[in-house]
């Protein structure tokens, strides 16, 4: 099901950064544009200049859809540290370079050979993290 869901969001053409925060949104059955919207400014490594990779900043934001604070009256969960550090070792030690411009080789031409199946291997590390620090709310149906 997830595998679905992120291609037919490769099909409506939006990019890794919204891609995964909209798994994320899924698993809380929310639905907020304007977040998905504001993801674009890390598509393609930062606005597009290559830098980190949008499924890792993307991936670092929808950790913290689950367990950073967002009113006053919230705290932000103790291990989302942790929970970003863990993702963030995971995905240099896999692609070897937290880039997009690394991990694509410079050229844009790689992108579709590459980004589908970073943003699955990126979404699925995700939801692993979130369900075993506890944050399973609609993870496992995904």
């Amino acid at each position: 099901m997830l595998d679905e869901k992120i291609s037919e969001l490769l099909a409506q053409k939006f990019h890794c950064s919204q891609i995964m925060m909209r798994v994320g949104m899924d698993a809380m059955e929310l639905e907020e544009p304007n977040l998905v919207k504001a993801m674009s400014g890390l598509a393609g490594g930062l606005g597009g200049c290559g830098r980190n990779c949008g499924a890792l900043t993307g991936g670092a934001c929808m950790l913290s859809l689950f367990a950073g604070r967002g009113a006053p009256e919230e705290e932000t969960d103790p291990d989302l540290a942790a929970m970003v550090s863990e993702y963030l070792a995971w995905f240099e030690g896999t692609y070897g370079s937290a880039d997009c411009g690394d991990i694509i080789q410079g050229d844009k031409a790689n992108i579709p050979l590459t980004c589908p199946k970073l943003i699955r291997a990126c979404a699925g590390k995700a939801l692993e993290i979130l369900e075993r620090y506890g944050f399973s709310a609609g993870c496992s149906e995904l």
